[in-house]
């Protein structure tokens, strides 16, 4: 970004600023506006709809111009916001009106243009004349409605751009400065609402309030291509009681500073004025606080590289927001525990009573939240596949059970199979980020909760509830997280939300087609769905198509199968599926499937059969085994699950509350991630150097252990050679036919390693001498956060 301005969040490189330069002069004839149309087009600068942003493009200009940067032509007029333009209007106001809002007939909102030149009038002087503040213009994106009945225009409402700062707005939404630059335009201002002064109805301002509620979303979306999601409003305590807002549920969070909203030197006195606002949505604030990937962060004016992460454990949660800070300090010491011994129990894990009791503290304290400590380890994933350019993620999502039967303390515990009076636990539905090759690059959404017993015996009805009061609407909750993290990546990364046959679920399908930019939708067929123009079902017609190849599948160890090999035949076609019949009348589904079957099967009970339903196209053969290899890649979360289960041991934590059970979770899945994520780079990284998950110390010191009669290299091994020496502490032999290693070894082999490093550095801190002793002694770097 060499030469190069960022004005009005836009970055205008060197070129385009001469291009500007050289415009003006050889075309004179041009306004300020026929340029800005220009150079939104050079830049691409447009809106969410599609168009130009000239207002923006303009304000920037003139800043550029004040910098000395670029000349611009001659203004041709000054625009002056005055009262002359409607002091000749007539207004349509009755002079008095009483009685109740159900006696009003004809209420309505109207909604006005600047084209219609006589509402614009009438908007203007209505606020003029009857507003206490008087006619300004309103700032940035807005809409303006007229109120009217049978009686005429008896007020207005304007709605505008939000306060760019407001801090007990901003300590309401919990957002980060990154989401708050991303997401401040769906954050939209009533900045204005007058009652016309003669008009004397009860329960009117209320009743307004809900109408424009309800109608400006679509409103605001049909002009500037998104809906808002929150709104808000600054009232003078002084002279107005706020009684329609409260009435119509808006919320009171703090109150302004008494400056305006051009006062940047702190000079204005304003009066001070309450805050009030109303989500516009259920989850206003989880998607606020969405932090913004590279395809949606605004460039920043300052190139100051940010301080790098000293570990792995920053690098997932240091960016987590807690109210205090001293958690996340602790936050990071748990997790470096955690992750030395993942096998360990808390006191064990911790090392030391004090440890171990602000632990406690941490996972009970009411501020610390599961989804708040997750959130950094989301934005970390986000961040690492835009780091490395994966041009297609696989967000394969999976449910598994926690069985907590033996744990009769713990409350809020739910039946985990089919019987009420059965095992007892908690449920965790969880969404992974892979590569094509199988790589696990981080979580991307989980949902944790018990069943209640109560809801046993309602599977009769499931046919007449909604989606949203079913177990099976996570599936696309956890689409609605893949779809988070396609929205910050942008275009440069498809994101394919993978799921087994309970993904199955017709509601899903709508929802990945209900948005083109939604991930794409891959799972495995389960039902056997009726086509829309033929008599055949889904399985008779793909086995009638034409076999279009044959592809050779590995197939890894699983429980009570050996590693084998095997072949299919693949078939794939177009199909249209027919809407079932609670949800007609809808179009068909129109989806690609590709059915597989294994040719000379070892059984019939181990036979692989296949149907997988994509919203991706499958045009030629190469396509379908694409997807046949990125499906077969959904066992890497299954995988994790062990790991999470076995080496990281979650059924063994005893802790008594469920909430404070899912705060230690959340650590314990990025350790289990992590360890899983290691164990796939070894694989499909071999040749990397080991430095891109271990430290320098580390590798240096299992090196030195495993390898004691050779020489320290001058470069770091290889990913693969550290992965293996690192399991041959956990008891891998590393034979011929033992394969690569586990991830009970390698958690095991991290754990002697924690050691190894732990003692080395003590000993260099009680013989500081050993420190400078010479290369062929073998040192060790000194540094570290260990214990």
């Amino acid at each position: 970004m060499d030469n190069s301005v960022v004005v009005c969040g836009r970055v205008f490189p060197h070129a385009v600023l001469k291009r500007i330069n050289a415009a003006v002069r050889d075309h004179p004839q041009w306004t300020r506006a026929d340029l800005a149309r220009r150079v939104c087009g050079w830049l691409g600068w447009r809106a969410e709809n599609g168009k130009s942003k000239e207002v923006n493009c303009r304000v920037a200009l003139v800043r550029l111009a004040r910098r000395g940067l670029i000349t611009l032509p001659a203004p041709r007029r000054t625009v002056r916001f005055g009262g002359s333009s409607f002091a000749q209007t007539p207004l349509n106001v009755p002079s008095k009106l009483e009685g109740s809002v159900k006696e009003l007939r004809g209420l309505k909102l109207v909604l006005v243009s600047s084209k219609d030149r006589e509402l614009d009038l009438q908007w203007k002087k209505l606020v003029a004349t009857h507003h206490y503040l008087g006619y300004r213009p309103l700032c940035g994106a807005q809409m303006r409605y007229l109120i009217a009945c049978e009686h005429g225009y008896v007020g207005a409402l304007g709605f505008s751009a939000a306060a760019l700062y407001l801090k007990a707005r901003e300590r309401w939404v919990g957002w980060s400065h990154g989401a708050r630059q991303c997401h401040l335009p769906k954050v939209v201002a009533n900045s204005r609402f007058v009652i016309a002064g003669g008009v004397r109805v009860k329960n009117l301002a209320s009743k307004v309030l809900a109408l424009a509620l309800k109608r400006l979303p679509e409103d605001w979306a049909k002009a500037y291509g998104y809906k808002p999601l929150l709104l808000e409003t600054y009232v003078e305590s002084k002279r107005f009681a706020a009684t329609s807002y409260r009435a119509a549920n808006w919320v009171y969070v703090g109150k302004t500073c008494g400056r305006g909203r051009q006062d940047r030197a702190h000079r204005e006195k304003k009066p001070i004025k309450d805050i009030y606002l109303y989500p516009l949505v259920a989850d206003c604030q989880k998607r606020l606080c969405e932090e913004p990937g590279p395809a949606r962060l605004s460039p920043k004016p300052c190139t100051k590289p940010p301080k790098p992460p000293q570990d792995w454990v920053e690098e997932e949660f240091g960016q987590v927001r807690l109210r205090d800070r001293r958690h996340r300090v602790r936050l990071c010491t748990v997790a470096r525990d955690f992750y030395a011994q993942p096998g360990a129990n808390i006191p064990q894990a911790c090392h030391s009573r004090a440890k171990t009791k602000a632990a406690y503290r941490l996972f009970e304290h009411k501020a610390v939240k599961m989804d708040a400590i997750l959130a950094s380890h989301y934005h970390s994933t986000m961040e690492r596949i835009a780091r490395e350019k994966i041009p297609v993620v696989l967000a394969v999502q999976d449910t598994t059970s926690f069985n907590y039967n033996t744990h009769a303390d713990m409350e809020g515990l739910g039946p985990i199979n089919n019987h009420v009076d059965g095992a007892q636990g908690i449920l965790l539905h969880d969404t992974m980020a892979y590569t094509t090759e199988g790589t696990a690059m981080g979580l991307v959404d989980i949902e944790v909760w018990a069943r209640d017993p109560q809801q046993f015996g309602k599977r009769a009805t499931r046919a007449k509830r909604p989606i949203e009061q079913k177990e099976s609407y996570k599936w696309l909750k956890s689409f609605q997280g893949a779809a988070r993290l396609q929205r910050q990546l942008g275009a440069a990364t498809t994101v394919v939300s993978v799921g087994d046959r309970e993904a199955d679920v017709y509601e899903l399908f709508l929802l990945a087609q209900s948005d083109p930019l939604h991930p794409k939708l891959l799972i495995r067929a389960e039902q056997d769905r009726c086509l829309q123009d033929r008599d055949a079902n889904l399985w008779r017609y793909m086995q009638s198509q034409a076999v279009a190849g044959k592809r050779r599948l590995d197939l890894s160890r699983r429980k009570g199968r050996a590693p084998r090999h095997c072949v299919l035949e693949v078939r794939f076609a177009r199909v249209e599926l027919r809407t079932p019949k609670r949800h007609r009348p809808r179009e068909a589904l129109s989806l690609w499937a590709v059915y597989v079957k294994e040719i000379d099967p070892p059984s019939a009970k181990e036979a692989i059969e296949w149907m997988l339903l994509t919203t991706l196209e499958v045009n030629n053969y190469e396509q379908a085994v694409e997807k046949i290899d990125w499906y077969n890649k959904r066992w890497g979360i299954e995988e994790y699950h062990k790991t999470l289960k076995s080496v990281c041991r979650i059924e063994d934590r005893q802790l008594g509350d469920r909430t404070v059970w899912q705060n230690c979770l959340a650590i314990d899945l990025v350790v289990a991630w992590r360890i899983e994520h290691i164990k796939k780079l070894a694989r499909t990284q071999p040749l990397a150097p080991c430095t891109i998950a271990f430290e320098l110390h580390e590798w240096q010191a299992v090196f030195a252990l495993q390898r004691p009669r050779q020489p320290l290299p001058s470069t770091p091994p290889s990913m693969r050679e550290m992965t293996r020496l690192t399991a041959e502490l956990g008891g891998f032999l590393d034979r011929k036919s033992d394969g690569e290693p586990g991830s009970i070894t390698l958690g095991r082999g991290l754990q002697r390693l924690h050691d190894i490093v732990t003692g080395i550095l003590l000993v260099q801190n009680l013989h500081p001498a050993q420190r400078h002793a010479p290369s062929s002694s073998r040192p060790f770097p000194s540094k570290g956060s260990y214990g």
